[in-house]
């Protein structure tokens, strides 16, 4: 008796070893719910053995320029927003317009192994050495807003962003247009962007472009304020000292012009009757002074491409095709179109 019970519980061991090993195997339906799993191995991984579910997240680098302007600030929020909806893991980085902080930036995207890397360029030179880097760890790039001047286009895979000589052709046509009948010189001054910043070299060529055939249109002052409305104030106020007639403002940014704007107050002037003022951007404050008839014409450069630069990076780790270039749809502004348009203005 004592040896069968013996037996019986040796048989008893026996089976539940075996249950064990059943449940351990390769492809065991276990109660952890992760059926038919794959055992774990020590080869390479081959390509059919890479995660493509819709469940891994895109991990998106993007470097953005500052928060200089109401427009950079609507772009980031765009930006920041569309990642969101769109599922993707958005790496984000504020240059505060340096150029030496966007590279460390790209540097760090290129460590972690991000999927995408995605910049506004402070400045247009400068970024081959960088880009360069990104290209041979296999990172592809998109450009968003601004360009660079490198000659080896298949440093990045996309632009995607305004054309910012066509918005300084807008602001020069409607200069031109309305003192076609000049019989006098008619004074211009000039807040130029960040010095080597693709919006202040192209937005200076296009307007210069459309005022060249009217000898009686010149430029007699231009320099940068930054982008920004403190240095678009305090150059316009020295601009205001250096030269008694100006007829006409032309910033290649609202903020600059608003800045402006409390410079001209200040000295005794109407802005948009004294001094005409056209600006580029389009933001809801530049769109306010229009509606009070202190900006007479509004060039758009519209920051609300998050959602494109999200498809964009999808397109781009799916292998899909993608244009080299994307210009965003712009529009343009007179005093009674931004009257209209700004209860729905978005930034």
């Amino acid at each position: 008796m004592r040896k069968a019970k013996k037996m019986g519980a040796f048989t008893v061991l026996m089976s539940l070893m075996l249950l064990v090993a059943a449940c351990g195997g390769n492809n065991g339906a276990a109660n952890n719910g992760k059926a038919n799993q794959p055992a774990k191995t020590t080869t390479a991984v081959t390509d059919t053995a890479t995660d493509t579910s819709s469940d891994k997240k895109i991990v998106l680098g993007f470097s953005q320029v500052g928060a200089e302007s109401g427009w950079r600030t609507a772009n980031t929020t765009s930006i920041q927003d569309s990642a969101k909806e769109a599922g993707i893991d958005l790496k984000f980085s504020d240059a505060q317009q340096k150029q030496e902080n966007q590279i460390k930036a790209i540097r760090s995207f290129i460590q972690q192994k991000v999927d995408v890397i995605g910049f506004s360029p402070v400045v247009e030179s400068g970024w081959d050495t960088v880009l360069k880097e990104a290209k041979d760890a296999g990172i592809p790039v998109i450009l968003t807003d601004r360009s660079v001047d490198s000659t080896d286009t298949s440093l990045y895979v996309t632009f995607l962003g305004s054309d910012f000589v066509l918005e300084g052709e807008k602001a020069g046509a409607w200069l031109a247009d309305q003192y076609k009948d000049a019989t006098k010189q008619v004074n211009i001054v000039e807040l130029q962007g960040t010095t080597g910043s693709a919006p202040a070299i192209d937005r200076k060529e296009g307007f210069e472009n459309q005022i060249k055939n009217n000898a009686n249109l010149k430029i007699i002052a231009s320099q940068t304020g930054d982008f920004t409305r403190a240095k678009g104030k305090e150059v316009m106020q020295a601009f205001l000292k250096a030269n008694k007639d100006i007829d006409v403002l032309y910033a290649h940014n609202d903020d600059m012009a608003l800045g402006a704007i409390q410079a001209i107050e200040a000295a005794g002037l109407k802005p948009g009757e004294d001094i005409i003022i056209i600006t580029v951007d389009g933001i809801k404050d530049g769109f306010q002074a229009a509606s009070e008839g202190k900006i007479n014409f509004i060039v758009e450069c519209n920051p609300l491409f998050g959602g494109q630069l999200m498809q964009a990076a999808k397109d781009v780790v799916a292998g899909n095709d993608v244009p080299k270039r994307t210009v965003v749809q712009e529009g343009t502004f007179t005093i009674d179109q931004a009257k209209e348009a700004l209860p729905n203005r978005m930034y």
